[in-house]
């Protein structure tokens, strides 16, 4: 199905087609046109499916229609970390180009100057609030921020947020939000405690489910079974012959991850890390580099896997199963 063919304001096609959108995903395909209905809904459905813009091009639709408050919060998107929280802004910067929808993300790091712009966008009322638990709760802490004109409330990965222990922060946040709002939620599986928090703060939600996808065709998937002790000579033994590029090494803690990278970096090859250890701005640094194919092995926590978007990974290796 065509973007064209739902039913989504001029401005918003016109943002679409400068950035290439054309035919929808199977995700968008079937979630846009509920949410644009103002119901409730939870969806199930991977990274990767195309979830982002499925929930942001309806709420910039109706938020470039009008009638909403000018100087209130009109829309929160909660987002498990600050990686996802930042191309979740990214897309809305890109979708909402040509209407006057704003947004401003909220998300940890130790820098007071950024707080303040924080602060200065939800006292003013950005349009839409893109955000971390623990980051919004620290400012509706401080008493400024009024969330009682909230229309839209969307969870995006929330498997991943509960966790990572963010059901009462949730929760805590609610408590602010007005009773009539739309609540639209996200989650890549359904277990149990997913399923209560629907419960709790969905009402008479839409579910879509999409069919867990299978790995495209062409990859390739293969698994050694050895010892710890001989996990780096495997690394070693497949980069001997060829050059690493764009290659991911996921290990099970950050301290894994520095004793990981060290032994890379021992063994000449371009490597960088990413863990909870470093500052954002160091973060940002090292995604950039990586993407720019500067970095050519990123060996990370599973803070990268969920919603980052990286195009053209050549190989992901889990050093450690994944739990």
């Amino acid at each position: 199905m065509k973007f064209s063919e739902l039913n989504l304001e001029d401005s918003v096609l016109q943002a679409l087609d400068a950035m290439n959108f054309r035919e929808c995903t199977p995700v968008q395909e079937h979630t846009i046109p509920v949410i644009l209905e103002g119901k409730d809904l939870i969806g199930v459905a991977q990274t990767g499916t195309g979830k982002t813009a499925a929930y942001l091009l309806p709420v910039i639709n109706e938020l470039s229609k009008g009638g909403y408050p000018a100087d209130a919060i009109n829309c929160i998107i909660m987002s498990p970390t600050r990686e996802l929280a930042q191309q979740i802004d990214q897309q809305m910067e890109g979708f909402s180009y040509f209407m006057p929808v704003s947004s401003v993300a909220i998300y940890g790091g130790n820098d007071g100057i950024r707080f303040e712009q924080e602060k200065k966008g939800l006292t003013l009322g950005a349009d839409v609030v893109i955000a971390t638990p623990g980051r919004l709760i620290s400012h509706l802490s401080l008493g400024y921020v009024d969330l009682s004109k909230v229309s839209f409330f969307i969870l995006d990965e929330a498997d991943r947020m509960l966790d990572m222990g963010f059901a009462d922060d949730i929760m805590q946040i609610v408590k602010y939000l007005p009773k009539k709002r739309q609540t639209i939620m996200f989650s890549a599986t359904m277990p149990a405690k997913i399923q209560q928090l629907a419960k709790t703060i969905l009402q008479n939600p839409v579910e879509v489910k999409l069919a867990v996808s299978k790995p495209a065709e062409k990859i390739i998937q293969a698994a050694y079974i050895c010892y710890e002790a001989q996990k780096l000579g495997i690394i070693e033994s497949l980069f001997s012959q060829q050059k690493p590029e764009r290659v991911i090494i996921f290990a099970s803690s950050k301290l894994k991850v520095k004793e990981v990278a060290k032994s890379l970096k021992r063994m000449n090859l371009n490597v960088g890390e990413m863990h909870s250890d470093l500052e954002q701005n160091q973060r940002d640094a090292i995604m950039h580099e990586f993407r720019n194919g500067r970095i050519s092995m990123l060996v990370a926590t599973d803070i990268v896997a969920r919603g980052i978007d990286i195009d053209d990974i050549r190989l992901v290796i889990n050093y450690d199963v994944p739990n």
